[in-house]
C-alpha cells in the first residue's frame, strides 16, 4: 500500500488550512468602494461587428409599461319584481325576478394613445390576431354569451352537428377536418369524421359514443356560444346532467331515420329523459333539430317531419315548454350541413320557409342576467397545472383578477390568481360566462366539484337539512320517510334521504294538505324534508333559481324534480 503523503492527517486539518487561504483572500478587498447603481436607462449593449452589419447606431430606451387600469364595473340597476309578477311555472317567476342588464350603455371610449387600425394596415409586418389587453374594461362584453347544450339519444347525431358548426364558422380548418377523415375511414368510421371536432377522447372516437362534455365555442356579430356536446347513453346521464346546469339554451336533436326516432322516444330511449332533465336544469328555450334528413329512408319527407314533430310537441308540453314561444323546430342534416348556416334549397326542401340553425340562435332575444348580484360560481371540475385551475359558469355577479373570494362550503379563503375565458387571458369575467380560474391558497385536492366560488361578504348558503317542494315523475314503488336517491342540483351529486314529509300540494289549486301524509306516489307533488350525507352547497329556489333546482335519481332513472324551498341550518 502506497504512503500518500500530501493527504491531510484529518478533514478538520484540511478545512483549517481552506479556511485560512479564504481569509488572506478577503482581506485585499476594498470595503470602502462606492456602491454600484445601474443605469436603467443606458443603451443596449450591442457588439462592434453588429452595428456595422444593421447601421445601428443607438438603440432608443424602451416606453415604460403602461400602468394597470384601476377602473371598476359600473353599477347596474335592479329591479326587484318580487310580488308583482304572476307566473304559471317556477321558471317564468324566477325568470321575471331576474335582474336584466341595461343593454343601452354607450360604448367604451377608446383608450388614449391607441393606434387606429387604419395606421397598422400600412405595416408590412405579419399580421397576428389582436388579443384584448389584461387592463381593458371587461364589465360589459361586447359580445353575449350564450352557453348551448347538445342533447339527444344516443347516435342522433349531436357530435357530428356540433362538428360542422365548427367547420361553417371557421372554428375548425378544413385540413383538420380531412386528417379526420383519413383517420376515421382507417378504423371504418368514415361517417364519424365531423364528431371527432368535440370527441378528442380516443375511446370516445374509437366507439363512437360521447362519453364527457365536450365543449368548444364560435362566435356571430352579435353573440358568443359555447358548445356543450353532452354524450347521449343512458350510462352517461350524470355528466349530462352536469353539462345542462350550464347551460342557457338546449338543442334536442332527433334522428328522423326509420326507426331510430321511435328508439330514442320510446319509453327507455334518453330524448324524453334529456328533454326532461334540460328543463330542469333551467334551460328557457329548446330547439329541436330533426337530424338525417337526407337519409335514403327519409329523403327531405314532410310527412316524416310532421310525424316526428306531432309525437313531440304533447311530450315537451308536458315537461313545461310553452310549444308557442319556447320550442322551434327544423331541419336538417348534420353530415352535409343543410340548414345550420345557410337557408336549405327550396329545390332540396321546399316545404320548410323558416330560417336556419346559426341565424336563428343569433336573433334570439337577450337573457336575464344576475349582474349586480354578489360573485358566485359553480365548481364544474378541476386540475393541477402549476396551480389549482376550476372550471364553472359564472351564475352570479363578475370577478376580477386579484380579487380575494372564498370556497364554499369549506370556507376556505383564495386570491384569483389568472382568469381565462375559451383559452384567452382576461382581466374580468361575467355572469353567464364559460371560465377557467387559477386560484391562490389552495391545493387540488381540497376543491371538489359542486364547491361554489363566492364573494367573502355574501357567500352562499350551506347545509345538510333542506325543505323542499318535490314532483314525483315516475316511480313504481311508493315513498316514504327513510327512502334515499342521488340529488343533482347544480354541478353535486349526492345522495339524500327523505327525513319527513310536510305535506301534499294539490296539483290544480296548489292547496296544501292539512295532514301529514304517510307516503307519496307517482304524479303527486309534496313538501319534504331531505337530508344530505355531507355538506352541500345550495339556495333557496326564490333567492338564487340556480342553486335551487334540483333532480332525483334511483336506479339509472330520473323519478322526481324539486325546488329549495329553505335551508335549515
Amino acid at each position: 500500500m502506497s504512503d500518500n503523503t500530501s493527504a491531510p492527517d484529518c478533514w478538520e486539518a484540511a478545512a483549517d488550512e481552506n479556511l485560512s487561504t479564504i481569509a488572506t483572500s478577503m482581506s485585499t478587498l476594498n470595503v470602502n468602494a462606492p456602491v454600484f447603481i445601474p443605469n436603467v436607462n443606458a443603451p443596449e449593449f450591442v457588439p462592434s461587428f453588429m452595428k456595422e452589419e444593421t447601421g445601428q447606431t443607438q438603440p432608443a430606451a424602451p416606453d415604460p409599461p403602461p400602468e394597470p387600469s384601476t377602473g371598476t364595473p359600473e353599477d347596474l340597476a335592479v329591479t326587484n319584481l318580487d310580488g308583482d309578477v304572476t307566473a304559471d311555472s317556477w321558471e317564468e317567476a324566477a325568470d321575471a325576478a331576474t335582474p336584466s342588464p341595461n343593454r343601452e350603455t354607450p360604448p367604451t371610449p377608446p383608450t388614449p394613445g391607441t393606434p387606429d387600425e387604419d395606421e397598422e394596415e400600412d405595416s408590412d409586418e405579419i399580421k397576428k390576431p389582436k388579443k384584448k389587453p389584461l387592463d381593458e374594461d371587461d364589465s360589459a362584453p361586447k359580445k353575449e354569451p350564450v352557453n348551448v347544450i347538445f342533447i339527444g339519444h344516443v347516435d342522433a347525431g349531436k357530435s357530428t352537428i356540433g362538428g360542422q358548426i365548427m367547420y361553417l364558422t371557421g372554428m375548425v380548418e378544413k385540413r383538420t377536418l380531412e386528417k379526420y377523415e383519413r383517420e376515421a375511414k382507417e378504423k371504418n368510421r368514415e361517417t364519424w369524421y365531423l364528431s371527432w371536432a368535440l370527441d378528442t377522447n380516443l375511446e370516445e372516437r374509437d366507439k363512437g359514443k360521447t362519453v364527457e362534455v365536450g365543449r368548444a365555442y364560435f362566435e356571430t356579430d352579435q353573440k358568443h356560444f359555447t358548445i356543450l356536446d353532452a354524450p347521449g347513453h343512458k350510462s352517461f346521464v350524470p355528466n349530462m346532467i352536469g353539462g345542462a346546469c350550464q347551460a342557457d339554451l338546449a338543442v334536442l336533436v332527433i334522428s328522423a331515420r326509420k326507426g331510430e326516432f321511435e328508439t330514442g322516444f320510446e319509453r327507455g330511449g334518453q330524448t324524453r329523459e334529456h328533454a326532461m332533465l334540460a328543463k330542469t336544469a333551467g334551460v328557457k328555450h329548446l330547439i329541436v333539430l330533426i337530424n338525417k334528413m337526407d337519409d335514403s329512408t327519409v329523403q327531405w319527407s314532410e310527412k316524416r317531419y310532421n310525424e316526428c314533430k306531432e309525437k313531440l310537441v304533447p311530450y315537451l308540453k308536458k315537461v313545461g315548454f310553452n310549444p308557442s314561444k319556447d320550442i322551434m323546430f327544423m331541419p336538417c342534416s348534420g353530415l352535409t350541413g343543410a340548414n345550420l348556416r345557410e337557408q336549405i334549397d327550396e329545390t332540396l326542401c321546399p316545404w320548410y320557409k323558416g330560417p336556419a340553425f346559426i341565424p336563428y340562435i343569433n336573433n334570439l332575444p337577450p337573457l336575464n342576467r344576475n349582474m349586480s348580484g354578489p360573485f358566485m360560481m359553480p365548481v364544474v371540475d378541476r386540475y393541477n397545472d402549476r396551480g389549482t385551475i376550476v372550471m364553472g359558469k359564472v351564475e352570479s355577479g363578475c370577478c376580477k383578477k386579484g380579487d380575494n373570494i372564498v370556497v364554499m362550503p369549506n370556507k376556505t379563503p383564495v386570491t384569483v390568481d389568472m382568469l381565462w375565458r375559451d383559452e384567452d387571458e382576461t382581466g374580468t369575467v361575467n355572469c353567464g360566462e364559460n371560465v377557467k380560474v387559477k386560484l391562490r391558497g389552495v391545493e387540488e385536492a381540497d376543491v371538489a366539484p359542486g364547491f361554489v366560488l363566492c364573494d367573502p361578504s355574501n357567500p352562499c348558503k350551506t347545509g345538510r337539512i333542506f325543505d323542499a317542494q318535490v314532483v314525483i315523475l315516475e316511480h313504481k314503488s311508493i315513498i316514504c320517510a327513510g327512502y334515499s336517491a342521488v340529488c343533482h342540483i347544480h354541478s353535486v351529486a349526492e345522495e339524500v334521504t327523505v327525513k319527513l314529509l310536510l305535506c301534499t300540494l294539490d296539483k290544480k289549486s296548489g292547496d296544501k294538505s292539512q295532514l301529514r301524509p304517510r307516503f307519496v306516489k307517482q304524479d303527486q307533488i309534496a313538501i319534504m324534508r331531505f337530508e344530505t350525507s355531507g355538506v352541500i352547497c345550495m339556495e333557496a329556489f326564490k333567492d338564487h333559481p340556480q342553486l335551487g333546482r334540483f333532480t332525483l335519481r334511483d336506479e339509472g332513472k330520473t323519478i322526481a324534480i324539486g325546488k329549495v324551498l329553505k335551508v335549515l341550518e
